[in-house]
């Protein structure tokens, strides 16, 4: 079953018109998107958009041999005119199903926002999901059967993807392509970024595949370290790598410093900001947690682990460290890299970068920079990527 893509957009396109934003400004060339269109083996159009014969020709296809436009969302603004010898755009029915004469089989799936999905079913067997923008599936059956492309809108629902994943219906190699892109997201490598954390990609308007060829996947970084100072936009950074993924594990390692009000609310900012499906546990005790199996884990932060830890073996003490204080403390981050080395699950850890600016003046606060330089980059040796955060701009040191 072929696919093209004739937009990739946001019902507005990128850019959006007259918008002034920094997204916009930038999504030129490849990064500009119409509208989100769909063709599939030159038979069917999912979504008619403006300008929609001009894109097929623009990417070699025609929309003369097209016997079926179904429409999946509510669409703004002037009517769209249907150009020549195309059939009126129709719907589906909530959880009916379509038979062309081409062999295509098409049910649509209920949603959880205004529209519907479609479950396309080429002749070759091979299967193809598309959701509208803002759309998640209402309801899945599990366990579901994978397929083989999924269409969405990977950075507006990210729990669509999850919802997917948790029911099988989304499995390793399916090709999972963002599409209904705004500009919520920096064009360019920024949202190449995003989709690649995420199993996702992106691909320019007009693009052409084969639904099933799925030599294109990005593979998901297993270990991932997010460095960042303060307010920096690090944890925001790290929940995003994980909020297309079901049941995720949020390890606090700051515990809950009872009396606290300045604490609680911070406490409470990242809780609001988590998926409902996430579970939290407040522990040090990472070594267990990274030996056994389970969901993906997010470690906030280590530079909390490494005071519980500097605690522990009395590191604020000149004598207490001289006489084992230190051995024990570089015994217990070998432990910690040691088990992020062997873990089978998906870790995406924080930690605060520190020492770039005023040297603290005690010696316990040089020894705390100091330690905590040492075991970020112990961390980072053993992580398939690692991110420094800056002002909320993610910059890629490795990976």
């Amino acid at each position: 079953m072929e696919l093209t893509l004739l937009g990739t957009g946001a019902p507005a396109g990128l850019p959006r018109p007259d918008c002034p934003c920094a997204a916009c400004a930038c999504a030129l060339g490849p990064d500009a998107r119409a509208a989100t269109a769909l063709l599939v083996d030159g038979a069917l159009l999912l979504d008619l958009t403006p300008g929609a014969a001009f894109a097929a020709a623009r990417a070699g296809r025609s929309l003369g041999g097209v016997r079926q436009v179904l429409l999946s969302h509510p669409h703004d603004g002037p009517a769209v005119e249907v150009p020549a010898g195309l059939p009126q755009p129709g719907r589906v029915p909530d959880g009916r199903e379509l038979t062309l004469l081409t062999g295509h089989r098409v049910r649509a799936v209920a949603l959880d926002a205004p529209g519907t999905g479609y479950a396309v079913t080429g002749p070759d067997g091979q299967r193809l999901l598309y959701l509208p923008p803002g759309g998640a599936p209402a309801g899945l059956e599990t366990p579901a059967e994978p397929y083989a492309t999924v269409v969405l809108d990977v950075v507006g629902r990210p729990d669509a993807l999850a919802r997917l994943r948790e029911a099988g219906a989304v499995a390793p190699a399916t090709d999972v392509i963002a599409a209904h892109l705004d500009h919520d997201v920096p064009p360019g490598g920024e949202v190449r970024r995003r989709l690649a954390a995420a199993g996702a990609r992106a691909v320019p308007d007009g693009t052409t595949l084969e639904v099933g060829a799925c030599e294109d996947v990005p593979d998901v970084p297993r270990r991932t370290l997010v460095l960042g100072g303060a307010r920096s936009g690090k944890s925001v950074e790290a929940e995003r790598r994980l909020e297309s993924f079901p049941e995720v594990l949020y390890v606090a390692t700051g515990g809950s410093r009872n009396g606290d009000t300045e604490w609680a609310a911070r406490v409470s900012a990242h809780q609001e900001r988590r998926p409902g499906s996430w579970r939290t546990v407040e522990t040090c005790d990472l070594v267990p947690l990274l030996g056994d199996d389970g969901p993906p884990l997010l470690v906030d932060c280590l530079s909390l682990w490494l005071t519980d830890a500097m605690d522990a073996v009395g590191a604020w003490d000149d004598a207490e460290w001289a006489d084992g204080g230190e051995r024990a403390l570089r015994d217990r981050v070998r432990a910690l890299t040691d088990a992020v080395r062997e873990t089978g699950r998906t870790v995406v850890a924080v930690s605060n970068e520190v020492g770039s600016g005023i040297v603290p003046a005690t010696a316990s606060g040089r020894r705390y920079r100091d330690e905590l330089g040492r075991l970020n980059a112990a961390f980072a040796r053993e992580c398939e990527q690692v991110l420094l955060v800056v002002a909320g701009q993610a910059l890629v040191l490795r990976g």
